[in-house]
C-alpha cells in the first residue's frame, strides 16, 4: 500500500466508537495501523470494540466519558499521550437523537442534542488543538494534526422534525473550517462528512437493512473516507465538507451569493418602498412550502442509498 495511505504508528481518539460509525471508523482506522483511543459512555459496547482491535492484532484503549463534560476532553488527551506518546487524529462521533417539531420541543430536548453533538466536538477539538499548537511551537515547524467531524445532511435539508439537530450540525461545519482556518499554520487540518448509514440511532429513519448481498447504508462503506482524511496523503485537503453514503462521495460548495440587490435610493440606502421593489421581482414565484437556503441536491446522489424519504 502507498505509505501516504497507511496510518502505522499514528495515535487516534474516535468518540462515540462503542457502535455504529464510531465502532466501524476506529475498526477501520485500526486495520490502516493506527493506535486507538476509543470513547464513549461507561458500558461494555466500547470495551468490545477496543478487545475486537486488539484480537486483530491492533493496539486499542478506552477512555470512557460523557464526550460534552469539559473534563472528558482533557483525559481523552491526556489517556493517548499516556498510552502512545502522542496524539495525530481525533474523529469526532458521538451523537444522540431527540427527534421533534420545533413548536413541541422540550428545552432539555434541545439542550441535550447540542450538548453532545456541538460541544462534544468542541470539547476534543479544543484539548487536541491545543496539544497540536503547543508541540508546533516547540518544534518550531508544523505538526502531524487531523480532524474529522461529523456533520449531517439534515442541516443540508432543513429536517424538519430535528431542528436541534440539524442546527448542531451546521454548527459542527461552522466549526470544522474555524478549525481549518486557524490551526492550518500548526499543521493541522479538520474536515467534515455528512455521513448516511443504518446505526441505532437512524433506525427509525433509514428502515430495516435489504435483502442483498451489499447493503449500502452499512457503516463500513463511510470509514474508507475517514481513514483517507486522517492520512498524510490528505494533507491538502482543509475545511471541507463531504457527503458520503455507500459508493458515493461528494464535496460540498460552500454558500454562494444567489443575487445581489441595490438600492436605488438617492442616498444609495435602503428604505422600505426602495427593499419591496428590489425583492418582489426576485421572490414573485417563491413560496413558504420551498425554503431558498436548503440543499436539495444531495437526495440524489445515488437512489439506492438514500434510505429515507
Amino acid at each position: 500500500m502507498d505509505d501516504t495511505l497507511t496510518l502505522d504508528g499514528r495515535a487516534a481518539i474516535v468518540t462515540g466508537a462503542g457502535n455504529g460509525l464510531g465502532r466501524a471508523e476506529a475498526l477501520a482506522l485500526a486495520a490502516a495501523g493506527a493506535r486507538l483511543m476509543l470513547n464513549d459512555l461507561p458500558g461494555d459496547a466500547v470495551q468490545q470494540v477496543a478487545e475486537e482491535i486488539r484480537a486483530a492484532g491492533g493496539q486499542a484503549a478506552v477512555s470512557a466519558g460523557d464526550v460534552g463534560e469539559w473534563s472528558t476532553g482533557q483525559q481523552l488527551v491526556a489517556a493517548a499521550l499516556d498510552a502512545y506518546g502522542r496524539l495525530d487524529i481525533l474523529v469526532n462521533n458521538a451523537g444522540v437523537l431527540r427527534d421533534r417539531m420545533v413548536f413541541t420541543m422540550s428545552a432539555e430536548e434541545w439542550d441535550l442534542v447540542m450538548r453532545v453533538h456541538l460541544r462534544g466536538h468542541f470539547v476534543t477539538t479544543r484539548f487536541a488543538t491545543a496539544h497540536w499548537r503547543e508541540q508546533s511551537k516547540r518544534s518550531g515547524g508544523p505538526t502531524y494534526g487531523r480532524i474529522v467531524n461529523t456533520s449531517s445532511e439534515a442541516f443540508l435539508l432543513g429536517s424538519p422534525g430535528q431542528p436541534n439537530y440539524a442546527a448542531a450540525k451546521a454548527g459542527i461545519a461552522a466549526l470544522t473550517v474555524t478549525t481549518a482556518r486557524s490551526c492550518a499554520r500548526y499543521g493541522v487540518t479538520a474536515n467534515a462528512i455528512c455521513p448516511r448509514a443504518r446505526t441505532a440511532m437512524t433506525v427509525d429513519l433509514m428502515g430495516p437493512p435489504p435483502d442483498a448481498a451489499v447493503d449500502p447504508l452499512e457503516p463500513r462503506h463511510v470509514a474508507p473516507l475517514v481513514v483517507y482524511l486522517a492520512s498524510p496523503a490528505a494533507a491538502g485537503i482543509n475545511g471541507e465538507v463531504f457527503v458520503v453514503h455507500g459508493g458515493v462521495a461528494a464535496v460540498l460548495n460552500p454558500p454562494s451569493i444567489r443575487a445581489t440587490f441595490r438600492a436605488g435610493t438617492p442616498d444609495g440606502m435602503w428604505t422600505l418602498p426602495a427593499i419591496s421593489e428590489a425583492l418582489s421581482a426576485e421572490f414573485a414565484d417563491g413560496s413558504p412550502d420551498s425554503p431558498g437556503f436548503a440543499c436539495l441536491e444531495t437526495m440524489n446522489l445515488a437512489s439506492e442509498t438514500i434510505g429515507f424519504d
